[in-house]
């Protein structure tokens, strides 16, 4: 039998915050892995955004719900979700950034991490 890495624990996260996405309809899913460039502070980037304030509110509130119950995690920092324009859930391991549509065109946060491995996920675009 194989043993359980931290790896393990890491990818069954990224899967349970995507689904969370996706069960809320976020467009333009990605995920960035930062595990190989020095000096990060996290592994992955997950990234999304939505049409509205509410459905940014509503995906974040997923995430947070869905990884509690079936990882046991509760966030390690969470801001922005006070005006929903900009959600960021930290979660070490993985920091979940979901934006409202235009914010996201504005900042653009993949372009800065263009050395990164960038994963799409299936989402209703």
């Amino acid at each position: 039998m194989r043993k359980k890495t931290i790896k393990d624990d890491t990818d069954f996260l990224l899967s349970q915050i995507v689904k969370a996405m996706q069960d809320k309809k976020a467009k333009q899913i990605v995920s960035l892995d930062l595990s190989k460039i020095e000096n990060t502070v996290t592994h992955y980037f997950v990234i999304c955004h939505a049409q509205s304030k509410q459905q940014v509110s509503a995906i974040y509130d997923n995430v947070v719900d869905e990884v509690q119950k079936n990882c046991g995690i509760k966030p390690f920092h969470r801001e922005g979700f006070e005006n929903s324009e900009w959600i960021l859930i930290d979660y070490f391991d993985i920091v979940v950034h979901i934006f409202l549509d235009d914010i996201r065109s504005f900042y653009h946060i993949e372009d800065l991490w263009a050395d990164t491995t960038l994963k799409e996920y299936a989402s209703d675009d």
